[in-house]
């Protein structure tokens, strides 16, 4: 490891506490690194803007910094353990390239400054793959809604048959609930677009940096005014991005589970794309939906990354580095959930229903809410045309397709209203 920026003379750096100190630093910079040579470059500039660098060190900086992003992409340049992280790994380099103008690069930041860009950065682009996936995930359920509207489907609560449902109205749900996930995935990535870089560790520094120009290059939407402010947003930005993120992996959960039971040989209702399935280590008979199964586990994995930075963030203002840890729960978080999340609308589009199994279930007892209100409709009290209704002798094979048509109330059957779900859907853009 190079020399420390922050090491004193005379004061022996132990090697345990190091190690503890630097975490997985290394590992975790490494997912924010071409970010962190990103702000390094718009700093760079800002510094030329206001006299601190001349026109060539600027020039010689950026040339630099293009040549150690090309070479990390590449894994010519490896960030690993010789370096503290990925911001004292860049300054080295800079350093060994140019002197004295690869030293000025840390004029006016702060290792926090540094990170909080980067993190910043990264988040957003996080945020805009989510609202993508999201988008993408309710605009294929609002096709299957629209060419499967009315093949009847049971409907259930509390895990029992209650009434008949249909696919129309399955998909509805899902693609309104994906456009919830996208709207609100665009909302926190409009909050957090938000430009922390020139704060420093939180109290500014004797420059007149030239933020609105770093916030221009770097293409946030606003600059963080408050230095301090910028310390205080962070783990609030980082919980709000993973709170945007678990809406989605939550509905991904409970459709999981829906495709889970219906999969079963007890329902039969659904068939997976094959690709979605594997098969089993010791039961040559069967093969396993491990795919959706781990896509239903990804949300355990976002909401300990959300305690984590809750937990975190019960600090006084100011700098502490506890606020280390909040990498790693925002990586691990993503890396789960948007992982699952990838792989959804290619599911959605490609599994396949079993329409005669799903029709065989819809035994008698599920026309009796339809009758219920049948009854009320023509003047019985409900309690009456509720009791009416529940004694089995009055049940009889209904018709689905009656049925579904008489559920006129709007986003039932008969009224899904996928015209105005469809407007939501493009007005996301």
């Amino acid at each position: 490891m190079s020399d420390l920026l922050w090491q004193k003379p005379g004061v022996k750096v132990d090697a345990r506490i190091q190690r503890f100190l630097a975490g997985e630093d290394v590992v975790l910079d490494r997912e924010f690194f071409l970010h962190d040579i990103q702000a390094s470059r718009a700093h760079a500039q800002g510094l030329q803007r206001i006299g601190i660098l001349g026109a060539d060190e600027l020039a010689a900086i950026e040339r630099e910094l293009d040549a150690l992003a090309a070479d990390f992409r590449s894994g010519a340049f490896v960030l690993d353990a010789r370096h503290e992280d990925g911001h004292s790994a860049i300054e080295a380099r800079l350093t060994e390239r140019l002197g004295d103008a690869g030293r000025r690069i840390h004029t006016g930041r702060s290792r926090n400054d540094q990170v909080l860009v980067a993190t910043r950065l990264w988040l957003k682009e996080r945020l805009a793959a989510l609202r993508a996936l999201c988008r993408e995930a309710a605009q294929v359920a609002l096709e299957r809604a629209k060419a499967e509207a009315d093949v009847p489907l049971p409907g259930y609560t509390h895990l029992q048959r209650a009434v008949v449902s249909s696919l129309g109205m399955w998909w509805a749900a899902w693609a309104e609930g994906f456009l919830d996930d996208a709207q609100r995935a665009a909302d926190t990535l409009r909050w957090v677009d938000a430009n922390p870089l020139g704060s420093a560790a939180g109290y500014g520094v004797n420059l007149p940096l030239d933020r609105e120009h770093t916030t221009r290059a770097l293409g946030f939407g606003r600059m963080q005014v408050a230095a301090t402010y910028a310390q205080l947003s962070r783990g609030k930005y980082e919980l709000a991005a993973v709170e945007a993120l678990a809406s989605a992996v939550l509905d991904l959960r409970r459709l999981a589970w829906d495709l889970s039971l219906f999969t079963s040989a007890e329902f039969g209702f659904v068939v997976l794309p094959p690709e979605y399935t594997t098969g089993s280590s010791i039961m040559p008979n069967k093969r396993n939906p491990d795919v959706i199964e781990l896509m239903r586990a990804s949300y355990a994995s976002v909401a300990a990354a959300r305690t984590e930075l809750e937990q975190l963030l019960s600090l006084p203002s100011g700098y502490h580095r506890d606020l280390q840890y909040t990498k790693g729960a925002i990586v691990h978080a993503f890396h789960r959930g948007l992982g699952a999340l990838e792989l959804l609308p290619d599911l959605l589009r490609n599994l396949e229903w079993k329409p005669q199994a799903m029709r065989a279930a819809l035994d008698p007892s599920l026309y009796a809410t339809d009758l219920a209100v049948d009854l009320a409709r023509q003047g019985v009290p409900f309690r009456d045309a509720y009791r009416q209704a529940a004694d089995p002798a009055r049940w009889a094979a209904g018709d689905p397709v009656a049925s579904l048509a008489a559920r006129v109330s709007p986003g039932a059957a008969a009224d899904l209203r996928l015209a105005a779900l469809r407007a939501r859907l493009e007005s996301l853009g």
